[in-house]
């Protein structure tokens, strides 16, 4: 029986992810995410392969570059049942509407400049409506918790376990029955640290054939989480010491409840300066900090006991929700004491683009980057040291300090997926997939050295036989 597995996204290019695997007449695809940053214009492109023709979709977690393209699926005739964790399909469900939403709101925008320019046919439509989410939502026919298999047919089970990246995400274990012979197949998804603040940490793999790898910090390690979260609450203490503001993008999921959480220790201990206000500006995070609350089975011991304790990790007095756009414009107004966390994550929309706006040229101001910054994005310009930027057309001085602490990353790095793979027995094949093109080579090269093993970096569309 043939296996074959094709990438279409994530190759080369750390957004995008979406990989096909085809088992006899079974398809099965593994994630469908958007592409972001410089390459944002590859979600115009056709799939690759025809939508209608796949049975199954396996969404590995939330993240809007694991899911962000599953209602351009539905309209290109998928009809396939998609399989994911409980927390994953409620945590896709408000994604993808945002998504939506954002998209809309660029399109009208950008639709009416064109039109100034007496070029309409200039700009492309969304990719989908909130009507497109909703019927694709209608797809999320199967749940699975960790640990539970899913036998597809006769020759094909799946399992998910913890892949401790944010949560409800899961790495894949796919069981193949191949003329008599077991395979086991992997697909990592996007993994975590051993460390995290909120959920339970990435779990090992015990065995595998092939392992398809994530690679994103492959070229690097963090500093400890412990070191970070000191760096973080110094930066805190300064800026506002200094009589400044802390800007700090932030992912919705995760990252946006991680810092908050981080605030709320500093509060119980007496370190948060006393005129410190926090806003928690994005309706997104504040619809996934919901979703966190319902899921504390998945919290690590030290959250359960907050719980039980009848404790919320990501509310107290200092925080404020701010859900409308009036709400969020007047925090423009506060000179001082401000502590905003707004997405988008990698300052490409929303309300962070505003409040960068507003903030980053004064030198008493602090930006806070805790998480991954995709090339092409603002995020990675400002990190990279530009002097300037453009912001809704106009062009803005970095005179704030800029800080870039990556030991929150959700992501794994180089020593923790070199962990992973290094304890997988039997592994035979590793394909490293979801990294930048130079970072990929880095991590390849490390595999070689640390595990004494051959890694193959897996092009757009490829096939390769399992």
């Amino acid at each position: 029986m043939t296996i074959l597995v094709r990438s279409y996204g994530a190759t080369e290019m750390v957004t995008g992810s979406c990989h096909l695997i085809e088992v006899g007449k079974t398809r099965i695809l593994v994630d469908c995410g958007m592409f972001q940053g410089e390459n944002e214009d590859l979600n115009y492109e056709p799939f690759g392969f025809d939508p209608k023709n796949v049975d199954y979709l396996i969404v590995t977690h939330g993240h809007i570059d694991h899911i962000g393209r599953i209602p351009k699926l539905y309209k290109a005739g998928f009809r396939g049942k998609i399989i994911t964790t409980l927390a994953t399909k409620r945590i896709a469900r408000i994604m993808l509407l945002d998504s939506a939403k954002v998209m809309l709101e660029e399109y009208q925008t950008e639709y009416k400049k064109a039109l100034r320019r007496g070029r309409p046919e200039d700009v492309k439509p969304p990719l989908y409506y909130e009507d497109d989410v909703y019927d694709a939502m209608e797809l999320f026919k199967i749940t699975l918790d960790y640990e539970q298999k899913l036998s597809i047919n006769d020759n094909i089970t799946i399992k998910f376990k913890n892949a401790g990246h944010i949560l409800g995400s899961t790495f894949v274990e796919i069981f193949i029955k191949d003329n008599g012979v077991n395979k086991k197949l992997v697909f990592s998804g996007d993994l975590g640290l051993k460390e995290k603040l909120i959920i339970n940490p990435l779990e090992d793999e015990d065995y595998a054939i092939s392992v398809y790898t994530e690679s994103t910090y492959g070229n690097r390690n963090h500093k400890s989480l412990e070191k970070s979260i000191e760096e973080f609450k110094q930066a805190i203490i300064d800026t506002l010491k200094r009589g400044g503001n802390v800007v700090i993008p932030t992912f919705a999921l995760e990252r946006s409840q991680e810092v908050l959480y981080i605030l709320r220790k500093m509060y119980d201990e007496g370190s948060l300066p006393t005129n410190a206000r926090i806003f928690l500006d994005s309706p997104l995070a504040i619809s996934a900090t919901r979703i966190f609350l319902q899921f504390p089975q998945l919290f690590n011991e030290k959250l359960k006991e907050m719980i039980r304790k009848g404790e919320n990790p990501f509310i107290f007095p200092n925080v404020e929700f701010t859900q409308t756009v009036e709400e969020s414009k007047k925090i423009n107004d506060i000179a001082s004491g401000a502590i905003i966390l707004a997405g988008s994550g990698m300052c490409t929309g929303g309300r962070i683009k505003h409040h960068l706006k507003h903030n980053l040229w004064r030198e008493e101001n602090s930006v806070i980057f805790v998480g991954y910054q995709t090339k092409g994005s603002l995020g990675r310009a400002i990190i990279d040291g530009a002097k300037t930027v453009r912001i809704y057309g106009e062009e803005i001085a970095v005179k704030a300090k800029i800080y870039t602490i990556n030991g929150f990353s959700s992501h794994a790095d180089q020593k923790t997926l070199l962990n992973w793979l290094g304890n997988i027995k039997g592994l035979e094949n590793i394909f490293i997939v979801h990294g930048e093109k130079e970072v990929m080579e880095i991590f390849k090269e490390k595999i070689k050295e640390e595990l004494n093993m051959k890694a193959h970096i897996v092009k757009k569309g490829e096939g390769i036989f399992i």
